[in-house]
């Protein structure tokens, strides 16, 4: 069976999340169905990510068997086609080997998280952005990031609920950077942690508002204690960038 590898943006504001789920509709189900009524089969797609409920993505990665090869200019188009009138759309389709796993294969991942720091609420970026209302310190924020730079024990900004076996990640980057009111904050890892991202957050705001201080931060992170982890960040500023591979993968 032919394997291929698309590339999918979607807005996560209507979906339950990427993964199927019983309680409504997820980005997984959307983009199946899509596939069993141009293919005529049912069809299972694996993700590089299980993004939460509200979460977007920019380059979601996911791979599909089909039972016969299709040309990808024409899967990519039927697709977009059937996905209507849902926020989805599939970006790219290529062919991939048998060996390729959208989600074992990758070796990085990468997250931006948005925040509008200003008193007015959101018009255009509302549902797509964190709106905080008080005065944020960018350059004390990213100061504080590297604090959680490379590999430690990340209980402390791990969901109750996460199913990882070990809580150990290594943060390959984690960059903070302020343009007008929108500050932005970049991060990359092999694999995280289920809310990792959206808890160094909202743990970083509580530093750019002058509640905590870098010290804070790393003490927070040594305790690998849930409750010493700050407010958790709304789904709504979180993207899901990229995923890189290894040349050979594909």
């Amino acid at each position: 069976m032919p394997r291929y590898k698309l590339t999918i943006e979607y807005d996560g504001r209507l979906f339950v999340g990427w993964q199927r789920q019983k309680n409504g509709l997820s980005v997984q189900e959307a983009v199946e169905t899509a596939f069993a009524r141009f293919c005529g089969h049912a069809v299972t797609i694996r993700g590089a990510g299980r993004t939460d409920a509200g979460v977007h993505a920019l380059g979601q990665v996911a791979h599909a068997d089909l039972d016969r090869e299709w040309d990808p200019f024409v899967l990519r188009e039927a697709l977009n086609a059937h996905l209507r009138p849902h926020n989805i759309a599939i970006v790219a389709i290529t062919p991939a080997p048998d060996t390729f796993d959208a989600r074992f294969s990758a070796i990085r991942r990468h997250y931006i998280y948005r925040i509008i720091n200003r008193r007015a609420p959101l018009t255009l970026d509302c549902g797509r952005a964190w709106l905080v209302k008080r005065a944020l310190d960018a350059d004390a924020m990213h100061e504080a990031a590297q604090v959680l730079i490379g590999s430690h024990d990340f209980s402390t900004f791990r969901a109750s609920q996460c199913q990882a076996k070990t809580p150990n990640r290594t943060l390959e980057r984690l960059d903070v950077s302020k343009t007008g009111d929108l500050i932005e904050i970049v991060t990359s890892a092999r694999s995280f942690l289920h809310h990792q991202v959206r808890s160094m957050v909202g743990s970083l705001e509580m530093v750019g508002a002058g509640k905590w201080t870098p010290a804070d931060l790393r003490a927070a992170l040594e305790a690998r204690d849930r409750t010493r982890c700050g407010t958790v960040a709304p789904a709504d500023g979180l993207y899901f960038v990229a995923v890189d591979y290894p040349e050979d993968a594909l």
